[in-house]
This record gives C-alpha cells, structure tokens and sequence, in this order.
C-alpha cells in the first residue's frame, strides 16, 4: 500500500511537477490550476509564464487577457504573443490603453511582445507599450498615422531595439521616417509593405536629423512591387553592417548594395541572380565577412555552365572561385539553392544565334529548358 502511496503526483518534488506542466500551452495551464489547491499555486509559478503563446487560442478576448494578466501573469514574462480579432466577426476592441498600463506595471521585465492580425487603431502612440520592450513584431496589423512617433517626453524612454513589420498595408513613408525618433533601434526588417518606397527609404539614410543613425541591421523583403525598395540604398548607408534582400525585385536594387561600405553580413533570400551580377554587387565590399544564398535561383547561359562540377556545397564552383579572389575573408553559403540554364539554338541561315527567355512562348521549335535542384538531385527536361 506504502508503494501505491508514492506514486501519486502528491509525492513528486515542486521542481519537477513544474517541469512537466512546462509542457502545456496556455489553455491547458489554466485548465490545470482547476484540478486542486496545489496545482493552482504551481500553475501560478512565473516559471511557467516567461514565453507566453496566445496566437494558437482563438477564443482569446480581451475578457481572457484580463484575466490572465490579474491571475496568472507576473513579473516572470519575457515573451507574449498575441494574435488579435482583425479578422474575427467578432471583432471590438482587443488591447485597450487600461491593459496595456495595467501589462506595464504587473510586468517590468517584458522584452518581446509579438502581435499578429490585431487592430491598433484605438491606441494613439506606441508609447503606451510597456518601456522595458526590446523587440515588437507586427504581422497583419492595422496602426494609426502616428503610432510610431515619441513626444519629446518619452523620446529617450524607448528601449525597442528590433522592428519587425510583416504585411502591415498601413505602414507607409511616413511611419519610417517617424521611427528616427526610437534612439535605441538598431534592427529593422521591412516585409512586403506595399506603401513604403525607394524614396522614403532615402530620407531615412545617414546623416541627418531625421534619420536611421543608429541602424545596423536592415532586412528589405518585397514580392509585389514594381520598384525595388533597395534602390534607395544607392547613396550608401553607413554604419549598416548586415543586410537581408529577398523577393522578387531583388535585382534591379542588388547594384546599389555596393556603395554599403561599412557592410559585413550580406543575405540573399528567394530571388533570381546570376553570377555577374553578384561579382558586380560584391566587387567593392571589402569588409564583407559573410554571403548567404537561400532559396536563390542562379540563372545562368549554358556555356557559362559548361565544365562546372556543382554539388549540394558548392553549387556554382565558379562563382565562389571569383568571390574568393575578390574577398578572401568572406565565407560563402549555399541553401536551398536552384540552378535554372538558358540553352542556345541553332538559328537558320543567315540569322543570329540568341540565348531563350527564361519563359519562352513555347512553339514547334526545339525548346529545351534544364532544371536541377538540389533537394531532389534530379533533372527535368521540358522540350
């Protein structure tokens, strides 16, 4: 009887009942504390309550973050992420200026706060955030004109030093220059905004009072636009050390990536390049320490591929030759990478021979478009 005794839960150490109720989400927790006395005061433990996920419960309301907030969270949170009722039926108002003053003082030490599909347009100023926030992230959000804008009160106070905006369609030229007022931002990453351009990205250039001066990492991601934002860095940008171009407009942008003097990290990110254009971006980064490819598709001419033994390391063997002559102490990545060749035809007597588009109207002439990658190691040959 002794041995059935100690093997209830009862007999378990605190430290050890906290560790397997780790492994619940949220609701489960809650759930939990229900169960007696003692598991409601372990449940309450901030140990449980450093990274809190409430993007996965859709029944989230603002009556379940008062809640959480009055019994549950504490001085223990680190990470809280939200997702918001922008595209419930239900919608009305999710974080109010109460909850959020009420967030402030019942969690000081607060360092990364993501929202997602949340509607704050009800909030005047981001400044009602909670100060100790080093990190916000913002994915499908609606914000006021002067959401990002500090008063002269609070100006010194701001302690965000990452940006995260993803899909944020309200989030224009006039937001990014706002945010040379957050003294302490040195990372930001722009992700398919539609309404931020080349121009406005070049008010924000160094020096300058309303500038980005203290930027050191920059990510441009665009998929749908005509212009490519990273135009905008053709006048240099210094003090930038890392930087992340990825979409489909990657290329006409990629020359100006030249003039970052002061670049060291270098990422590109599911676009279509090919090697001149790689060797001309990277001719004049001598500090360059870093050059990541990934997802990239090479495009490249037949003959230009010919006698090159790429393998999953080592895609375009010539390519990493020139950059090492050109920067000796950058170290290149390949991921996920894809090689697309562009085959000449023979043309017809007294004509010239010309390499096929990438997408060729496809007729009864021979076509013949080679495609490796290297997931699958395998070949596909349309003609």
């Amino acid at each position: 009887m002794a041995a059935v005794g100690c093997s209830t839960l009862d007999c378990f150490p605190e430290n050890v009942l906290i560790d397997i109720l780790s492994y619940l989400n949220v609701r489960e927790l809650v759930r939990s504390s229900r169960v007696c006395r003692r598991w409601k005061q372990l449940v309450k433990d901030q140990r449980l309550w450093r990274a809190v996920d409430l993007s996965t419960w859709k029944g989230v309301t603002s009556r379940v973050l008062w809640v959480l907030l009055r019994q549950y969270l504490g001085h223990g949170l680190r990470c809280l992420r939200l997702r918001g009722l922008l595209l419930s039926v239900r919608r009305g108002a999710f974080l109010t200026e109460s909850w959020l003053q009420a967030l402030r003082s019942k969690c000081p030490r607060l360092r990364r706060l993501c929202l997602q599909h949340t509607d704050l347009r009800n909030l005047r100023s981001c400044c009602l955030l909670p100060p100790s926030l080093q990190v916000l992230e913002l994915s499908f959000c609606e914000v006021p004109s002067g959401f990002f804008a500090h008063d002269a009160e609070t100006e010194g106070k701001a302690a965000i030093e990452t940006l995260v905006l993803y899909k944020v369609p309200s989030f224009s030229d006039q937001h990014l220059r706002s945010l040379s007022t957050w003294r302490q931002l040195s990372r930001l990453e722009l992700r398919d905004l539609s309404r931020v351009s080349a121009g406005g990205l070049k008010s924000c250039i160094p020096p300058g009072a309303q500038t980005l001066g203290r930027l050191k990492h920059l990510a441009l991601e665009t998929w749908s636009l005509a212009q490519m934002v990273a135009l905008g860095l053709g006048t240099g940008w210094p003090g930038l050390e890392r930087l992340r171009l990825g979409g489909n407009e990657v290329s006409p942008g990629l020359l100006t990536v030249s003039r970052l003097q002061d670049l060291r990290w270098l990422r590109l990110h599911k676009c279509r390049l090919n090697q001149k254009m790689v060797l001309k971006c990277c001719r004049s980064l001598s500090r360059l320490r870093v050059l990541e490819f990934s997802e990239v598709e090479f495009v490249e001419d037949e003959e230009e591929t010919d006698g090159q033994k790429s393998s999953e390391d080592d895609p375009v063997p010539n390519l990493r030759l020139s950059l090492r002559s050109l920067l000796p102490e950058c170290s290149v990545c390949f991921s996920g990478w894809q090689i697309r060749k562009r085959l000449r035809v023979s043309a017809p007597a007294g004509g010239e021979v010309s390499a096929l588009p990438l997408v060729p109207e496809f007729s009864e002439e021979t076509v013949a478009v080679v495609t490796r990658t290297c997931a699958s190691e395998a070949e596909h040959v349309v003609c």
